[in-house]
């Protein structure tokens, strides 16, 4: 997006002819001053979307059938019952929204056929590559004391959000504040998809993860992107490519990145049986998620003061600290049993979907998001990622003898009922459709899968045999391979789009011909970051609840690029 692109679509955003009630004809009167009621959707209205900087850009933009003044005051009176209701309805409350939301068309990306590939590029080329990225991590870590990652809003939301994703979200989430905020982003998307302000919002770009080029973008730490970091810098290291120094700085760094993910975020929760577990929390309490004090109060203003723990960052978290050699207690304690209590099935705990916004995909062995703390707060009720599984089997793969899996028939079947969720969405190809996933782009859980399938394949034959008789690992691998080779990288592609397919090209044992689009692409891209880093920021995972929310960062980038070359050098060579 450059400076014309910018002006151009501000300009017309600012001088658009306005031909009904704005945002703020309708929220103003009911939320911007009144007594009594909830205060939060008061506060968030006033600091999410009438602020100074989004109100002049969406202050001329109108919606048409707001000129009706039934509709306008049935509308307003929604707002007025979440507002002042003990007892809100929402699905009532939210249908107004919905009937707009329904108005605007959103599409994910479908980038144009890539030009024929030409030269691979060359060894020297590569491993330069990843010195720069290995360095960057390395550097970024020095000059912060962790390596950080970045969020960031979209404000015009998710293709995959329409009216009837509103309600599920609505009724499904429990958190009043989190309820507030879903409602008012979601009424904000219509007025935003319907003005001129689209372009500068959500500009168009190259490949499919979205750059992050918000101008508000918010630094902090969690667990999670600890845990992938230190698999980025035990690359590096393996590489053979970093310096004695950098070796040992990585080490350092490696031994710390552990620590915050299995020391500073544990958190202690029940198990389904009531019996004691320690977890991994989301966000740590602060000062340890490192938000600068003006942002750690607008997460509060927004609604997010809660953060459960979740079953991702648990898996990601003990996995990374089982490759580095963590010899910590928590480690020995057989996460599996404490998974097979969030594992759906037909009987009792099929409720536990509440926010079903990708019930396109069968459910049934999948296990679902969020974690209930000891308190029994739930705010973001629950969902189920399909990329969340691979890493609960990938990290499973990797303490298999430590936790007994195969010797206790429960956990075995806990593990085959998860294989066997994923291999219905292989077969159906439904893990290439945006929808089915919660909180990652196809292409990342085709990325996901290498690292899943790369541990199992670590496993004895017979351990394999045991675990998938039937042969559904392979039957994966084809069709992810498919999807990386046929589709994602025969369109343009940037380089996040470039670095997961490289993942999953060297995880899944690909050609290295198929190499070549890839790695021309992060050769080509290197550099573009400025003085932030060798690359720009990318979507890495995201929200789709309350709106569309980013994550991903500089950082994030070097990280993945730093992994997929490696994969990519060791095919090409025979070399770590």
């Amino acid at each position: 997006m450059n400076f014309h692109h910018i002006a151009g679509a501000a300009c017309r955003a600012l001088m658009a002819r306005k031909d009904g009630p704005s945002l703020y004809d309708v929220c103003d009167p009911v939320l911007s001053k009144y007594d009594g009621g909830d205060h939060h959707i008061g506060k968030f209205y006033r600091t999410a979307l009438g602020n100074p900087a989004l109100r002049p850009l969406l202050r001329r933009t109108g919606l048409a059938e707001l000129r009706d003044g039934e509709r306008l005051a049935g509308l307003q009176q929604a707002l007025i019952r979440a507002r002042d209701d003990a007892a809100p309805d929402w699905d009532a409350i939210g249908r107004p929204v919905a009937a707009l939301l329904d108005s605007i068309a959103l599409k994910h990306p479908n980038p144009p056929a890539a030009p024929t590939a030409g030269r691979m590029p060359d060894i020297a080329e590569i491993e330069a590559a990843i010195r720069t990225c290995g360095a960057h991590l390395l550097r970024s870590y020095s000059r912060n004391g962790f390596i950080p990652t970045y969020a960031a809003f979209n404000l015009i939301g998710d293709p995959d959000c329409g009216g009837r994703e509103l309600l599920m979200a609505l009724n499904g989430i429990d958190a009043r504040g989190y309820k507030n905020s879903t409602l008012l982003f979601n009424l904000a998307r219509v007025f935003i998809a319907r003005s001129p302000a689209r372009a500068l919002i959500n500009p168009p770009w190259r490949g499919v993860a979205e750059p992050m080029w918000e101008p508000v973008q918010i630094r902090h730490r969690s667990a999670y992107y600890d845990a992938f970091f230190t698999e980025a810098l035990l690359s590096f290291i393996e590489t053979g490519l970093a310096s004695a120094d950098q070796a040992n700085a990585a080490r350092r760094a490696i031994a710390d990145l552990v620590e915050f993910c299995v020391v500073t975020s544990k958190e202690e929760v029940r198990a389904r049986d009531g019996a004691p577990f320690h977890v991994i929390t989301a966000l740590p309490p602060a000062p340890h998620p490192r938000f600068s004090r003006f942002f750690a109060q607008i997460k509060q203003d927004l609604g997010f003061g809660i953060y459960v723990p979740d079953c991702d960052t648990t898996a990601c978290s003990f996995s990374a600290a089982t490759q580095a050699g963590s010899t910590d207690p928590i480690l020995e304690q057989p996460l599996i049993d404490f998974y097979a209590g969030y594992q759906v099935g037909g009987g009792s705990n099929e409720p536990r979907v509440t926010v079903p916004l990708n019930n396109n995909i069968d459910y049934d062995g999948g296990i679902v998001t969020w974690i209930d703390n000891l308190a029994g707060e739930r705010p973001f009720g629950n969902d189920l990622d399909p990329t969340l599984n691979l890493d609960v089997l990938e990290v499973s793969f990797r303490n298999l003898a430590r936790w007994k899996v195969i010797e206790t028939p429960q956990r075995l079947t806990t593990v085959q009922r998860i294989i066997g969720f994923q291999k219905r969405l292989a077969l159906s190809g439904a893990f290439r459709n945006p929808r089915s996933h919660i909180y990652y782009l196809p292409e990342l859980y085709c990325a996901y899968f290498g690292r899943c399938y790369a541990a199992f394949m670590a496993l004895p034959p017979t351990a394999q045999r045991t675990i998938d008789p039937d042969g559904a690992f392979d039957l994966i691998r084809r069709n992810v391979l498919a999807y990386v080779e046929d589709e994602l990288i025969a369109a343009e592609i940037n380089a996040f789009d470039a670095a997961l397919a490289l993942i999953a090209l060297g995880h899944l044992g690909a050609s290295a011909a198929s190499f070549t689009p890839a790695l021309q692409c992060i050769i080509r891209q290197l550099g573009e970051g400025g003085r932030r880093g060798p690359f720009k920021a990318y979507e890495w995972n995201k929200m789709k609840t309350p709106t569309r929310i980013l994550v991903g960062g500089p950082e994030v980038t070097s990280a993945f690029v730093l992994m997929g070359l490696a994969l990519a050098r060791r095919a090409l060579t025979g070399r770590n």
